[in-house]
């Protein structure tokens, strides 16, 4: 294996097990602020169970992320110094934003949110965890924002710097604001949504598998598939807006979404296989001309095909094809759970149901699978190039770093996060296990000075 790959599979394998943890950070984050919103409004004593709970939960999955975060920037400066050099500029301005505005805010506010509860008044503990959730958000703006710049560089120029180019900010609000930025931002977070809401639908549901903890896994549940539901019909309206900017900003990424090589009135693929030999997808299934509809509201509109560029600029289609179609597939699958789920909790059957218990058991899954397939589909769909029409992958990684050493820091990553897997699997394993804290019931009205009222 050459050392271009071996680099490019370390980073994707550092930064896809990195992915695991911010998604559920960030769906939690909200989640908590619900749960203990409805306790400060209802005063119900379960919801600061809830919330209790599930911010141990969020600590672990805070702790276990910025621990396998870190390992990815030190390989930008050593596996992909030429990539740093020409967008040290415009990452610098965002990875700083970021700490700043998003890992301060929400460290700082951490400790009260998890120790403060007897210590600070309970509307002073609720805006720390509005902060914690804020701050959760906040760090998924400024990488997305990063991220998109790759695809769709905006705000810059280029200025040679000791023989090399380099790109400089000229506008930080047009790099902020680049031409994929906010679809691909609001599409991330609904996934990261998900990813706390189906954790919490999956505890919940084996709770009441195992009749344990029934109050608080019902309401739990309740939480959780609301904002599983919300989100994922919004995830599915943020992807179709996302895949109308790919069609104006990376034609080649989208037609190697659908295998569509001429261009013509596309087809929609419901699955398939794609020969690049041929030019063909076999096996597929397809709705003719959809594509035209979804992305121009005109069934006859050509859809540029990849033949319309070189072959050294095309993406590996089919490896682009079957992730985003898996993706899809996922979010379909999600969406059809939400609501089958929503339904029988209206007709008061959901906490009985023990087939559809087990499978929202299995559906935290669902949205891990999918955020990692989606990312796969949106990088690997924008090679080869590593910022987008400025700079090739080939070009982007230090020539001084050979394979050996490449292999040998990917055993060593591979055994650190196993271990911090297998860590973070025994800690939540024990959390889930013991279960909410019968003293984290508070009397019924939790406030001082306030009398006391039935549940």
């Amino acid at each position: 294996m050459d050392v271009l790959t071996l680099a490019r599979f370390q980073f994707a394998f550092t930064v896809g097990f990195h992915y695991l943890f911010p998604p559920l950070s960030i769906g939690l984050g909200l989640i908590l602020v619900l749960m203990e919103g409805s306790w400060l409004a209802t005063k119900n004593p379960v919801y600061h169970q809830l919330a209790r709970f599930w911010s141990r939960v969020f600590a672990l999955v805070f702790a276990i992320g910025v621990a396998t975060g870190i390992v990815m920037e030190f390989e930008f400066g050593t596996n992909w110094a030429v990539y740093s050099r020409f967008v040290g500029d415009v990452f610098g301005s965002a990875l700083a934003a970021e700490g700043i505005f998003a890992f301060f805010l929400e460290s700082g506010f951490l400790a009260l949110m998890i120790f403060g509860w007897d210590r600070v008044g309970p509307k002073l503990h609720y805006f720390s965890t509005c902060m914690v959730a804020l701050g959760a958000h906040f760090s998924a703006v400024w990488i997305v924002v990063a991220n998109s710049w790759q695809q769709t560089p905006a705000g810059f120029h280029l200025v040679e710097h000791q023989g090399a180019l380099r790109a400089e900010i000229t506008d930080f609000w047009a790099l902020v604001f680049n031409p994929s930025s906010m679809d691909r931002l609001i599409h991330t977070v609904c996934g990261a949504w998900q990813a706390g809401a189906w954790l919490v639908v999956s505890v919940s549901a084996w709770y009441l598998l195992k009749g344990r903890h029934l109050a608080f896994a019902k309401a739990s549940l309740k939480i959780g598939l609301l904002v599983a539901l919300a989100s994922s019909l919004l995830q599915l309206s943020t992807g179709h807006d996302s895949a109308v900017g790919v069609s104006r900003n990376q034609p080649a990424k989208l037609a190697a979404f659908e295998g569509h090589y001429n261009t013509d009135p596309a087809p929609l693929y419901l699955f398939g296989w794609v020969a690049n030999a041929g030019q063909q997808v076999r096996f597929g299934v397809a709705v003719p001309k959809l594509l035209s509809y979804l992305v121009h509201g005109d069934w006859e509109k050509p859809v540029q095909g990849l033949n319309e560029f070189a072959p050294g600029d095309r993406p590996p289609v089919n490896a682009v094809f079957q992730t985003y179609h898996a993706m899809v597939a996922l979010g379909l699958g999600l969406i059809a759970l939400a609501v089958v789920s929503v339904i029988q909790w209206a007709r008061g059957r959901l906490f009985t149901q023990r087939w559809l218990l087990g499978l929202l058991v299995f559906s935290v899954l669902g949205p891990q699978l999918a955020n990692q397939l989606g990312w796969a589909s949106a990088e690997i769909g924008r090679q080869p190039w590593i910022v987008q029409g400025l700079l090739r992958t080939s070009d982007a990684f230090s020539k001084v770093v050979g394979a050996q050493a490449i292999l040998a820091s990917l055993a060593l990553f591979s055994v650190v996060y196993a271990l911090l897997f297998a860590v973070f699997v025994f800690l939540l394993n024990h959390k889930i296990q013991h279960g909410p804290d019968e003293a984290d019931l508070p009397p019924v009205a939790p406030f001082r000075n306030e009398p006391r009222a039935d549940v």
